[in-house]
């Protein structure tokens, strides 16, 4: 747990954050002007979050027994050493006793109800959970929704370590509350309302809370959204904020400036399925077919520090989730293909031993956490394909039976995945070869079932190698940095390259199978002109002259190299002044 501070430190170690903060930005802006819609910069999010919410098996009875269990069955279970870390209580943690809102504490802030969740001595109940989760090496996350409980308006309470109340922030609208009600909006004009936001975040922090989301967010709730990211980053504490439901694709680039994640669609969970009082089954097939499409629409908006959430993964409890086996394939597929975060929503404490094969999948995770959104490049009827490269260059493809009554065979042009040659292939739910690929590949698929395949191009059949500036195998040196880009390749590129020998990128890695003469692509970002010098296997540099546009336009260019058979590097620098950032490159 982090040294607890006073409210009163923690405001002025956040005011003198901010001061140097902006006179880090200002400088920043001078010299890698940022794109005007970026991903949220609060340290967490670089790749889809792994882990596990109440809502979907526990649903409206969360008890600090059963968080606690679900913690311990994903740490035994191996998931956790498999990547899962989250562990996160949904709606139903806090005392609501009627549509006049939750009941608030001395400071207008929800309260836990202590049935579900006692206190451990003077410790909250959510807070000695929280203990429970990080004592098995995991994360904890809360639920909260935008605004003000009506009950602190009614009481008029004080927000902390200031001399207003919760009257001279609120307003008279109604804010989403799906299951309490009664709450109303803030407005963000008003003193006090900042710190009222800022106090919830800093008792959520003193809780040990990891990630937070915020649900019944719509396009008139950017004012909450702005505050509880400003609110959580000055706790000094990296939290996760995730955002939900049914968020407007028009407002993508708002949703990623403010979040590191979207729920893009509505619930996941097949109510009209259930019987008995059983949250099972936690799903049906329909479901999953209505992301398809979700997939493809929002692939532009995806990538390090803020991602597409097509809500929680039912794979974990067998027939029980409501999904074949191969549709259960079909899903974490076709959320991994989509860089979604993995949300569990089944219940830990009774995996399905072919379920908790199918989560702990590595080639499958990796597919997920490469933070690369696919492109859908064929949908025909029953046949669903999607795509994306790699930043060592390797092309995943899925290729999906929409269909849950009858086989069909999905035919991909390997042209429309970027392999313009041929590729050894390797199918990753299996992990059998394919053998060499080319031209184009088909496969008949049973009913809601999926091939998941890694390609890697091979030199010489046209094939090319394609790598991020900011894959982790690269050596960035000095000064030079990873930055987010939202118009960029996998969301990010590297900046502040050059204006100083030690400032650079080699990018490594690149194998040919052959040695002979490749074309190198270059996509970067720049306003006005600037040089990289360009360097193959530390030989002579190649100055290329470049111009662009903004730092937030990609822009491309061509130059002439040779390789050597077996791996190259190739270095971008420019010892004396600023070269363009980089994006990534291709080698074909």
């Amino acid at each position: 747990m982090p040294t607890r501070t006073t409210s009163t430190t923690r405001r002025l170690l956040a005011a003198l954050t901010a001061g140097a903060a902006a006179l880090t930005a200002a400088f920043a802006a001078a010299m890698l002007p940022a794109p005007a819609a970026h991903a949220e910069n609060n340290g967490v999010g670089l790749t889809p979050a792994l882990g596990w919410s109440s809502w979907s098996f526990v649903r409206h009875n969360p008890t600090a027994a059963k968080i606690n269990a679900q913690a311990d069955a994903m740490k035994s279970s191996g998931l956790a050493a498999a990547g899962f870390q989250y562990v996160n209580v949904d709606d139903f943690w806090y005392q609501c006793p009627g549509s006049q809102g939750p009941n608030v504490d001395q400071y207008g802030r929800w309260v836990t109800d202590t049935t579900k969740f006692p206190n451990s001595g003077s410790t909250d109940g959510i807070q000695a959970v929280a203990a429970h989760v990080h004592a098995d090496g995991l994360k904890f996350g809360l639920y909260v929704t935008p605004g003000i409980s009506h009950q602190a308006v009614t009481q008029n309470t004080a927000i902390q370590g200031t001399s207003y109340h919760a009257a001279d922030i609120a307003t008279s609208t109604a804010e989403k509350n799906y299951n309490c009600k009664g709450m109303v909006g803030i407005d963000y004009t008003k003193p006090g309302a900042q710190a009222f936001i800022n106090s919830w975040a800093d008792e959520f922090a003193a809780w040990g809370v990891d990630y937070i989301k915020i649900d019944g967010v719509g396009t008139s709730d950017v004012g909450d959204l702005q505050a509880w990211s400003q609110a959580l980053q000055q706790t000094g504490r990296p939290i996760h904020l995730e955002l939900s439901n049914s968020l407007a694709i028009g407002s993508a680039a708002t949703w990623k400036q403010y979040s590191n994640g979207w729920r893009t669609g509505g619930d996941i969970e097949c109510y009209s399925c259930e019987s008995g009082g059983s949250s099972y089954p936690l799903t049906h097939w329909a479901s999953v077919q209505s992301r398809f499409a979700q997939v493809a629409s929002w692939q532009p908006y995806g990538g390090p520090g803020g991602f597409n959430d097509y809500d929680s993964l039912e794979v974990g409890n067998g027939s029980n989730d409501g999904l074949t086996a191969p549709e259960r394939q079909s899903m974490m597929s076709l959320w991994a293909m989509g860089a979604s975060p993995l949300i569990l929503g089944t219940d830990l404490t009774n995996l399905d031993a072919t379920d908790l094969g199918y989560l702990k999948n590595s080639g499958v995770l990796a597919v997920d956490q490469d933070a690369i959104d696919a492109s859908r490049i064929v949908s025909n009827g029953n046949q669903q394909a999607y795509s994306k490269t790699e930043s060592n260059g390797d092309v995943i493809v899925g290729l999906f039976n929409y269909s849950d009554t009858s086989s069909t065979t999905v035919t991909v042009p390997l042209s429309s995945a970027g392999i313009s040659g041929s590729a050894t292939a390797t199918d990753l739910w299996t992990g059998g070869s394919l053998g060499t690929i080319s031209g184009s590949y088909s496969v008949t698929l049973a009913p809601g079932a999926v091939q998941l395949i890694r390609a890697t191009p091979t030199s010489g059949g046209g094939g090319t190698v394609r790598v991020e500036a900011e894959a982790s195998g690269n050596t960035i040196a000095g000064a030079a940095r990873i930055a987010t880009c939202s118009a960029c390749s996998g969301g990010a590129k590297v900046g502040y390259i050059g204006n100083g020998a030690a400032n650079y990128v080699t990018v490594n890695g690149i194998n040919e199978a052959t040695a002979g003469s490749r074309t190198l692509t270059i996509s970067y970002l720049l306003s006005g002109s600037r040089s990289f010098y360009v360097s193959v296997n530390g030989g002579p540099d190649v100055q290329v002259s470049l111009t662009g546009s903004s730092f937030s336009t990609v822009a491309t260019t061509t130059v002439p190299i040779t390789v050597q058979a077996g791996a190259n590097t190739i270095k971008f620098h420019n010892d004396t002044a600023y070269a363009p950032d980089l994006d990534v490159i291709t080698v074909g």
